[in-house]
């Protein structure tokens, strides 16, 4: 459809990405929407992405930023970053949720159950999120950048989810 034709319909156009290199497994695919999902995050120190997905089907994602009805770090600053507070550390102190925090939460809220899912997700996830993860019945985690986190890797070998690094 032409520009001309596009604007009489009320219709604006959007370019589409070009196609590049071969199909994506299925592993590279959800994780390429984690990292897309990711663009959405406030945190003013890193954006975090996750998608949670059963039989080849999303089921909810989730990325880092403030609970609904709070401002976001990008308008009400962060504490952390003012403390100087290392990555890792005083969780407490962030007004925002992790990605996969706010993953399992979205499932919660709509009724929809993730036991047995599989976690993709743009960083490995800290200790806190290890614990709801396990507790969430989420069997398989995949992800890509590490996290400081020495403790987190711990919890998933005892309590038995298999942990995935994309490329390596």
């Amino acid at each position: 459809m032409d520009a001309r034709k596009q604007k009489e319909e009320g219709l604006s156009p959007v370019p589409l990405p070009r196609r590049t290199g071969a199909r994506p497994s299925w592993d590279e695919y959800f994780f390429q929407i984690a990292e897309q999902v990711a663009t959405r995050s406030t945190c003013m120190r890193r954006q975090v992405g996750a998608v949670l997905v059963k039989d080849r089907r999303i089921l909810s994602t989730g990325y880092n930023g403030a609970p609904r009805g709070i401002s976001h770090c990008t308008q009400a600053g962060c504490l952390r970053e003012e403390l100087n507070v290392p990555s890792g550390e005083r969780h407490e102190l962030c007004r925002a949720l992790h990605a996969e925090q706010n993953a399992i939460a979205q499932a919660a809220l709509h009724g929809v159950k993730i036991e047995g899912a599989t976690l993709y997700c743009t960083h490995q996830p800290c200790s806190l999120c290890a614990k709801m993860i396990i507790n969430s019945g989420i069997v398989e985690v995949y992800f890509d950048k590490g996290y400081p986190d020495e403790l987190a890797a711990g919890f998933f070998a005892e309590a038995g989810v298999r942990l995935h690094r994309m490329g390596g």
